[in-house]
């Protein structure tokens, strides 16, 4: 399976078995698992479909052996493991594994998602967005590309126009490739208005945040929102950090809170997690989940906790990495077992300088503080590059010099 099996499985292992431990706590659904992955992450295969592939009862015994070796409770197989296996549905060999197959197509079965939207997502004719940094911006394109009459609220009149301007040159961009249509990327820019002031969002049917990830300021903004914006509409922000929950707590309409998580470059990438705290509407999840449908995204859904998705899976994988470096692994070493062995786009240290390794640090001790495992401790490689200054690509020298 690779040039260096032994240490790709090490590294990809107790990833596939923390997406067990999510499917079988119902923190998400299988496919909204292997989506997450897939177009958050760009990985070939979603990891319930990779352990399918490789076989249940092959990736337990390997598991198996490296929990009897470290004593970490994420190398324990999960009980999905057992419960499936003593069910026959041992994986894509044997026609059944987290999914069910007819030779080498997924066919429905008793967990396929229902197609249909239940009639229950609210109208929404125009949004709202608060912010003018690269996500804020990312957003406003998306929107007033999918059709959407966009209000955007920036702190000062030269973000707001740096905002138009960004924009601008993307679309321009675009019709100089043949992408878009001239009269096209008139009527986005028609679209757009921008505004200092917070009011302005009295009539939108759904605004999303994208400012500091700041409470206080977070806390002040939904405070903000529940005074002008109207009855019904939804409240959504994409924090990847905060505690949404705290941030519906600050309205007195929790139910119209959410999570809308988008990723980086907005107009580029497919995904968005959905995330529901405990007091969001079911109308208010199925409202998000069609608008992502209609601007052409990739919905996920799942719960209010540290890394969501996509960062829970992720980072712990990459810690794993940046430990086994320390323990004498090269760089090379480590990104082409994963490449080869896996398929994946690019290796962990590739991925790290990317991200920034400053944005991986705060992520996983975060994950450390919800979680508690010591093995989610960021590895003090991790540490001291960071305090080097070198972050990634941005600074450029991270793991590696550009």
């Amino acid at each position: 399976m690779s040039e260096s099996p032994s240490l790709a499985d090490v590294l990809v292992f107790p990833y596939l078995n923390h997406a067990a431990s999510m499917f079988e706590e119902k923190y998400a659904s299988r496919e909204d698992l292997d989506n997450g992955m897939r177009f958050g992450c760009g990985l070939p295969r979603g990891p319930l479909t990779v352990i399918d592939e490789l076989g249940l009862e092959t990736v337990r015994d390997a598991l198996d052996a490296r929990f009897a070796e470290t004593g970490d409770p994420r190398h324990q197989p999960n009980a999905a493991f057992e419960r499936l296996i003593a069910d026959g549905r041992t994986g894509k060999a044997a026609g059944k594994g987290f999914y069910t197959y007819e030779g080498d197509e997924v066919v429905a079965d008793d967990l396929t998602p229902s197609t249909g939207g239940g009639g229950a997502a609210r109208e929404v004719e125009a949004v709202g967005v608060v912010g003018s940094g690269t996500m804020a911006t990312g957003m406003v394109e998306v929107f007033a590309t999918s059709g959407f009459p966009v209000t955007y609220v920036a702190r000062s009149q030269e973000k707001v126009d740096a905002v138009a301007a960004k924009i601008a040159k993307n679309l321009t961009r675009k019709v100089d490739k043949g992408r878009m249509e001239q009269a096209d990327a008139d009527a986005v820019l028609g679209r757009l208005t921008g505004s200092l002031e917070r009011e302005s969002l009295a009539d939108v049917d759904l605004v999303v945040e994208a400012i500091a990830e700041e409470i206080g300021i977070k806390n002040q903004l939904f405070a903000d929102l529940d005074r002008i914006c109207k009855d019904g509409a939804v409240l959504a922000t994409t924090t990847s950090s905060l505690s949404i929950a705290d941030l519906a707590a600050r309205t007195k309409r929790p139910q119209d809170v959410v999570g809308m998580h988008f990723f980086n470059p907005a107009p580029v990438m497919k995904l968005v997690e959905v995330i529901d705290q405990e007091h969001t509407g079911q109308d208010v999840l199925d409202t998000v989940v069609e608008l992502c449908k209609r601007t052409r995204k990739v919905p996920v859904r799942c719960s209010d906790r540290a890394g969501f998705i996509v960062n829970a899976l992720l980072f712990p994988y990459l810690n794993d990495a940046i430990k086994a470096h320390e323990a004498g692994s090269s760089l090379d070493e480590i990104d082409a077992a994963i490449t080869a062995g896996y398929g994946y786009p690019m290796g962990p240290f590739a991925l790290l300088d990317v991200v920034g390794n400053d944005v991986a640090l705060a992520i996983e001790e975060e994950l450390l503080a919800e979680f508690g495992h010591e093995s989610l401790t960021p590895a003090p490689l991790l540490r001291e590059v960071v305090a080097a200054g070198k972050l990634g690509r941005k600074t450029g020298e991270g793991f590696r010099s550009y």
